[in-house]
Formats: structure tokens, sequence, C-alpha cells
């Protein structure tokens, strides 16, 4: 990664799927971090063809979620928006673990548009997780391998702050539309589903740091992204 030269700001493309909207917030401050150190940022949304409806509903259909998605079930997604095939200084692909996997739409985005997008351009991972992301980043980085690009540092993890194993009952209750943390019981332990406030706020000065660091050269895997409020 080069400086920046003749007063261009350098630019970003934020590829990303969100279920429940938890990755959506994340990439949107960490967006803003990015743009306070005046760097370009271009979004570009993982659309499902067929709308996945969160929450799914019941239990039954929430085991059979979780069922098919470990299975690394691809979602079929609609097609790329033109700003996808611009060069960009950073590729920035962020969703979320599904049963210890990357999403399915992300997956679909790998096989039929990775080539395309990411090969031979710096790409740095997000990953929003219950708490179990490195199943997922094995394969997420065995895929990208495969799509030619190049990645020097470690990806960026949130991980939801609850304590096990109440964040493992909650996230499922959540997903089948119930309400946890209005539990007498159960809200004690998980009185709120995703990420944290402070979480958010680490999101934005990692986009500070990022944007820093491609003004400068300065390398990306010198940025410490696994800090206490990223990795409770």
């Amino acid at each position: 990664m080069l400086p920046e030269q003749g007063g261009q700001p350098q630019t970003v493309l934020l590829v990303y799927y969100s279920y429940s909207g938890q990755t959506g917030v994340l990439i949107n401050r960490l967006a803003a971090g990015l743009k306070e150190q005046g760097i370009k940022v271009f979004f570009e949304k993982l659309k499902p063809v067929n709308h996945l409806r969160f929450p799914v509903g019941s239990i039954f259909r929430t085991y059979l979620m979780m069922l098919v998605t470990f299975f690394r079930r691809r979602v079929p997604i609609k097609e790329l928006s033109p700003k996808c095939s611009r060069e960009y200084d950073l590729v920035i692909l962020a969703g979320p673990t599904w049963s210890y996997n990357p999403s399915g739409p992300v997956l679909s985005f790998l096989d039929r548009d990775g080539r395309d997008v990411l090969a031979g351009r710096e790409v740095l991972p997000l990953i929003s997780c219950r708490g179990y992301w490195r199943m997922h980043w094995w394969g997420l980085r065995k895929k990208l391998d495969e799509c030619g690009a190049l990645f020097s540092s470690s990806p960026i993890v949130f991980t939801h702050p609850s304590k096990e194993p109440w964040r493992t009952i909650g996230v499922f209750l959540k997903i089948a539309g119930r309400n946890p943390e209005r539990s007498g019981f159960l809200g004690k332990r998980y009185n709120r589903f995703g990420h944290s406030s402070e979480q958010m706020e680490e999101a934005f000065r990692f986009g500070v740091q990022i944007g820093q660091s491609l003004k400068s050269g300065f390398p990306l895997r010198e940025i410490n992204f696994k800090t206490d409020i990223a990795l409770p």
C-alpha cells in the first residue's frame, strides 16, 4: 500500500452481508472512522435473491437453519453493482458467522464474484459472531486464497459480549423469535442481543487506524484488532 499521492483520497470498498443488522452497524461505524481520515468509502451490500426472514419465527426453523448452515449451504445473491469492478486501495469483506462458517450470501459471493472483485487486492475480513470464529476464519482464509486475494492482517473479529452458555441460548432464542433479554431468569444473564455500544465505538477506532495506515503506508498487520472490547 502506497501513501496518498497527488491529492487523491485513498479508496475502500466495503462488501458485506448483515442478517440481523449487527454486521451492518459495525460496518457503518468502521466507515465513519475511515471517513474521518479522509478515506473515500464505497458500500456494496450483498442481497439474497430471496429475502431471508429475521427472526425465522420458530424453534424448529432455527434448528433447521443451524443444520443447513453447518454444511455451508449457499444463499444465492443478486448481481453486484458496477462499483465492484473499480480499483481500490483496500477491500473489507464483512459478515456474520453461521454455525461456525461464513454466511451463505458471503460464500455465494466468493464462489461467483470472489476472483473478479478480490484477486490481487488487499482484503481485510471483518467477522461478527457469537463467539466461535476460528473455524469461520479458517474456511474464509482458504476461500480468499482460492480467489487470489491478498491479506497480510488477521481479521477484525467482534464477538457478542455476553458470557456462555447464556450467549448461545440467547442468540438461539432471538433467532427463533423470542425475547430472552426480557425473561426474568435468562434476562439477568443475557440482557442484550448482539454487540455493545463500546464495541461500536471500537469499530470506529479501528476505522480511524485503518485510514491512518492507508495514508501512511503503515502495514495493516501492525494494527492490534484483538482488543478486550472486540473480543471480550
